[in-house]
């Protein structure tokens, strides 16, 4: 029933959901005279953004369609952290223009990340789409579309200190009702050696709190019982209430957000370790509703390596910063972020990564081989000089590793009893509900009677594989 063996290429391609690319479910509005279809590549806050183009758009007028075919305006939310990423929109845009063609009148926009950094190559020289719209501009589409309908071409990749969207409630896209995102700042001042998205989001800028709040609220109203606080850098978070003068940190933050409601469950990503502080971890563990799961990336697990890739904190720092987590809240799960082959790395320095996962004992790590991004410090300072076929092979080495670490994990929560939110039916068996603990595990277990999506049950886990736990309600409430 439950695929214990999974293969390690099908383990690349789908330990980051949030990382592949995926058509969002939409929402449709019949009365609307155009169509709009969107496709979202990358992290979780191009998913985020999407939502809040969806609603700029319905102020204009459009409805969403997932029939690529019944579209005025396709548009495609793009990623550029990786070449894959950015080789399949381009793959994308060809079939789309395929459409344009048997479709006269239809647009075609490129958003995110990837219309930042090649906007006039887009526009100009492959002459593949109508609108380039950078993550800081996504107002001025509406201007872009009707300049585009009279044959203009369209570009606003202009970069903003103080545009967060606050003010703009998101059109939810997925159909999932209980699971949500809640973007709490925008761009990013770590400037890591190998990463784009200072370059593609600009500087750090953190949205006023109480709009956070209310937007968690409104979540709560809608049935959503699950949100997860966006941003590159959350634990960077700092708002000033200009009518108090005082600072809302990110620990604040949590708390205030928590304060929702006691069936709200917080999560959120991504943490840098050189921010998390003790004070968000003493709000983890106080809160039962803040969930006791940490994205804490460490790229690498040798010393120098991380220095060239400037993240800040070497390994010895890194460990210490895993020990106080697994002190203060010891029923916390981490997560990471792991890269592979990165410019000069040794086969020693390999092994230290290995050596970090065994040692942090993540639940789940996002893992990936180095993709060389142009205009990033690694690109102008340092040769990409590991062999494909050597970082292909660290990679399948960190996965097989990550995989066995992953189950030993699940394998001693056997006989255990978590609370569990239903977030729907198993993807193998309608039979079953799917559903995670605090600790962002996922949970599958045979339905009963009078229960629904949005549920709060306590389940006993019976059996694991590597990515998910097999139990049984042990009781509803």
């Amino acid at each position: 029933m439950y695929d214990n063996n999974p293969t390690l290429e099908n383990i690349a391609k789908t330990v980051d959901p949030n990382k592949q690319g995926s058509v969002l479910e939409t929402y449709s509005n019949d009365d609307s005279n155009k169509k709009f279809y969107i496709e979202s590549y990358g992290c979780a806050m191009n998913f985020s953004d999407s939502e809040i183009v969806a609603s700029i758009l319905a102020q204009e007028g459009y409805g969403s369609t997932s029939q690529l075919e019944e579209a005025d305006l396709i548009l495609v939310n793009t990623c550029s952290i990786r070449e894959k990423a950015e080789d399949t929109v381009r793959k994308r845009l060809s079939v789309f223009n395929k459409v344009k063609e048997e479709k006269p009148g239809t647009l075609v926009g490129v958003l995110g990340c990837m219309a930042e950094r090649l906007k006039k190559k887009l526009l100009d020289q492959e002459k593949l789409v109508d609108i380039v719209v950078g993550p800081d501009a996504y107002r001025d589409l509406p201007k872009l579309i009707h300049g585009a309908e009279d044959g203009e071409r369209g570009v606003n990749v202009l970069l903003s200190r103080e545009e967060t969207y606050a003010d703009i409630s998101p059109l939810r896209l997925d159909t999932n009702g209980i699971c949500g995102f809640i973007s709490i700042m925008r761009g990013c001042d770590n400037m890591c050696s190998f990463c784009v998205v200072p370059f593609t989001r600009g500087r750090e800028r953190s949205r006023d709190a109480f709009s956070i709040v209310a937007e968690a609220q409104d979540l709560y109203d809608q049935g959503y019982r699950d949100v997860t606080l966006l941003g590159q850098n959350v634990d960077s978070y700092k708002w000033e209430n200009p009518d108090t003068g005082k600072t809302v940190s990110f620990a604040d933050l949590l708390v205030m957000v928590a304060g929702v409601h006691p069936d709200l469950r917080i999560r959120f990503s991504t943490s840098h370790p050189k921010d998390i502080t003790d004070e968000v971890l003493y709000a983890i563990r106080d809160y039962e509703n803040i969930c006791k799961y940490i994205h804490l990336p460490v790229q690498s697990g040798n010393s120098r390596i991380l220095e060239l890739m400037n993240r800040t904190y070497d390994r010895e720092w890194y460990d210490a910063k895993v020990k106080r987590i697994y002190e203060i809240v010891p029923d916390c799960t981490i997560s990471s972020d792991i890269i592979c082959g990165f410019c000069s790395e040794t086969e020693e320095e390999h092994q230290d990564t290995l050596d970090v996962i065994r040692k942090s004992k993540y639940s789940l790590s996002y893992m990936f081989y180095y993709s060389e991004r142009p205009g990033t410090m690694a690109a102008r300072k340092y040769e990409d000089d590991v062999p494909l076929e050597v970082k292909k092979r660290r990679l399948n080495e960190v996965i097989a590793l990550q995989m066995q670490v992953a189950h030993d994990h699940n394998k001693a929560d056997i006989g255990k009893t978590f609370k569990v939110l239903i977030e729907g039916d198993s993807k193998r068996s309608d039979k079953d509900f799917k559903g995670r603990t605090s600790q962002f595990k996922v949970v599958v277990f045979p339905k009963t009677e009078n229960l629904k999506k949005g549920d709060y049950v306590d389940v006993k886990i019976k059996e694991v594989t590597s990515s998910t736990l097999i139990g049984e309600i042990v009781k509803a409430g």
